[in-house]
């Protein structure tokens, strides 16, 4: 699913921020976002922009340039963090509706292009950008979760299934396939070009991959985390690169691998699974309870250091309901 970085939507909750005279919290979906007072009350439509939008340079963003300017290659713009002030948690942006100019809008759309914004992407280091065969292969789902905040309507349903937990590790996502004898490695957006300097290419030969998954006899891909040196400042310390798998993909099929057949496969491979935390796992009562689970240490914290682990991703064991639940306190350090 393509993330929707800016939607139209309703204000659910307005609430006072305690010691602050200024500001206010909104509450749209599961997020909390930090409005001046009086700006918005419930029920009120705005413009939601999520935390990693990258604003383009325009008048009515600029009272952002002291405190989210950035660039982004060429790109100047302004990109959106969670932000704590005053004590609260802040995750992205309302804007009034009339930014949108008399558009008839649907709650929930996709309305990024129409105000010029796109997702900040961090510079990814030359081993890992690879030069692109082609764009990500359509018979193959992106590794993308939705985030637990952009599903709260449904969180009461949720709780009644049964899920296991795995750590979200902080890595570079990449996908390895075999699909009618073709063996192939793609990063997040691009299938990638056999390359002896590319990190994904470099790991998939150290671990035999395309021997292994061809010895499989079926159209399947495997998706992991790229972790170790080289990527995102190494938070596990450790030497060279490795790749921890969250998924197993049956091609023909066009379905994930449930829990059981995914970490038979796995093993049998000879590869690794990113850290399962908890299985046979129900939700708690509450959103803001879940989101203060996600905080913690990382499996992989080496000896002696303790790394914030980026947070939670939660699975039925039947694979039809999957989201991610990013640690606040990862995301306050984020670089």
């Amino acid at each position: 699913m393509e993330r929707k970085l800016v939607s139209p939507v309703v204000i659910d909750d307005v609430q006072p921020i305690e010691g602050a005279d200024l500001i206010e919290v909104a509450t749209v979906k599961g997020w909390k976002l930090v409005i001046k007072k009086g700006e918005f009350k419930i029920g009120d439509h705005a413009v939601y922009c999520e935390i990693d939008s990258f604003l383009p340079v325009k008048e009515e963003f600029e009272f952002l340039r002291k405190s989210s300017f950035r660039r982004m290659g060429e790109q100047e713009g302004f990109r959106l963090k969670t932000m704590r002030m005053r004590g609260q948690i802040s995750q992205g942006l309302l804007l009034p509706i009339h930014l949108l100019e008399g558009y008839t809008y649907q709650l929930g759309e996709d309305v990024s292009a129409r105000l010029g914004v796109i997702k900040y992407e961090p510079p990814m280091p030359a081993a890992l950008g690879g030069i692109a065969k082609g764009l990500f292969p359509s018979f193959i789902p992106k590794t993308d979760e939705e985030r637990i905040q952009n599903l709260s309507a449904d969180y009461e349903k949720f709780k009644q299934h049964t899920f296991y937990v795995t750590e979200k590790l902080d890595g570079s996502s990449v996908t390895y396939y075999l699909n009618e004898g073709s063996f192939g490695v793609c990063s997040r957006n691009l299938d990638l070009e056999e390359s002896e300097e590319n990190s994904f290419w470099k790991v998939a030969g150290k671990e035999d991959i395309a021997a292994k998954l061809a010895a499989l006899g079926k159209n399947i891909a495997i998706q992991g985390e790229l972790i170790g040196e080289g990527v995102q400042g190494n938070p596990y310390g450790l030497r060279g690169q490795t790749v921890r798998f969250f998924n197993a993909f049956n091609i023909d099929e066009y379905r994930y691998f449930e829990l059981e057949e995914f970490t038979a496969l796995i093993t049998s491979l000879g590869l690794q699974t990113v850290p399962i935390l908890e299985l046979n796992y129900t939700l708690p009562a509450s959103l803001d309870e879940l989101l203060t689970i996600a905080d913690g240490a990382s499996v992989l914290s080496p000896q002696g250091k303790l790394v914030e682990r980026e947070g939670l991703v939660i699975r039925s064991t039947d694979r039809k309901i999957s989201f991610k639940v990013i640690s606040n306190k990862f995301l306050l350090n984020e670089r």
